[in-house]
Formats: C-alpha cells, structure tokens, sequence
C-alpha cells in the first residue's frame, strides 16, 4: 500500500515539476523583458541582449542606394521565375494592400519577426477585386517601416530590394528602400 502510495506522490510530483517548466518556457519572452540586460548561453558566454537590439534599431535601412545596381522587374515576372532573380537586387512598382505577418520566422528563409514584418502587394493582373500578391514576401525592418506606417491599401509604392530566397517556389525579398508615389487618399486628406 505505501508503494502505491509513493509512486502515486512521485508521479504528481514530476507532473507538477514538468507543468512549471513548461510555464517557465511559455513566458520567457516576458521572463527576458525583465531580466538583466546581461545573460549568459549555455555554453557561459555572456550575451547583452539590450545592446544588440538596441545596435539593431541604430542600424536603419539605407536610403543612400545606388539605384543602378537594382534590375526594374515586375512584381508577377519575380514570383513566376523565383530562381532566375535569386540573388539578385529588384525594383518594382506596385499598389500597396497591407502590413502582414506573412512568411515570418520561417525556418528555411527566416526572418525574425521581433525585428521584421512584411507586407503585401496587390496582384496587378486582377483588376475588378482586390487580391493580395502572397507568393511574394516582402520584409522590411520593423525600425524602417515605422516611417511607412501612414500607407493605406492603394497607395502606389516603388520597392528596391533582394531577392534572398526561393523557399517553397516563392519570392522573398528583403527591402533596401521603400518610396511611397501616390497617396489614394491624397485627396480626402486636404479636404479634412
């Protein structure tokens, strides 16, 4: 009887352990936000959190490009032949439809999505009804796009950036610089 007894407190007692830790691993994001800026890795080696993401808001987009050393292509050539601009720096002209989550921290083109956020593009072959260009993730660091954060679905952008990956058969591009052409709503905006 006192067997039973002791294995019936042993199990509970690593139930209850493994439930902490597991709460323990569901909240480290929050565990980290108020943890020194100083942590150590598993192997010893300290890591300062805060001055690497600090170091990353201070390392903006560069707005300073060269444009010649990007080949205009049109959104929909990109993403029906992936491999050929694999690598390479594309510019393109496209109608903004919005800010998304799409396609980050995704293993085989990853992008952190602490540090990133995509966004999508209208497919410009559907001209009655609005269809988001999804086989094209667009990224764009979250520090830059706080510049953009006035763009509303329609507004005519010119994106320069790099095709980094062609996971899945999909284009995923990194964006250099980002140039808003016309507002939709310009209009509505002075008559306000």
């Amino acid at each position: 009887m006192k067997s039973i007894k002791n294995k019936i407190i042993i199990s509970l007692s690593a139930m209850i352990l493994f439930a902490g830790g597991l709460v323990s691993f569901a909240n480290k994001p929050a565990l980290e936000a108020t943890a020194p800026a100083a942590q150590k890795n598993v192997q010893g080696v300290e890591l300062n959190i805060a001055a690497a993401n600090e170091a990353a808001k201070k390392a903006p987009v560069s707005e300073n490009i060269n444009e010649n050393d990007y080949i205009k292509a049109e959104p929909l050539d990109i993403v029906a032949n992936p491999d050929k601009y694999l690598g390479k720096k594309v510019k393109f002209r496209a109608v903004f439809d919005k800010f998304s989550t799409l396609g980050l921290d995704y293993k085989p083109a990853f992008r952190d999505s602490q540090k990133y956020i995509s966004f999508l593009i209208k497919r410009d072959d559907v001209t009655d009804h609005t269809i988001p260009l999804s086989e094209m993730k667009i990224f764009i660091k979250r520090t830059y796009a706080e510049k953009f954060i006035d763009l509303d679905s329609g507004d005519v952008i010119e994106v320069y950036g790099k095709v980094f990956s062609n996971a899945l058969t999909d284009a995923w591009v990194d964006t250099d610089k980002l140039v808003v052409i016309t507002k939709k709503n310009k209009d509505k905006e002075k008559k306000a």
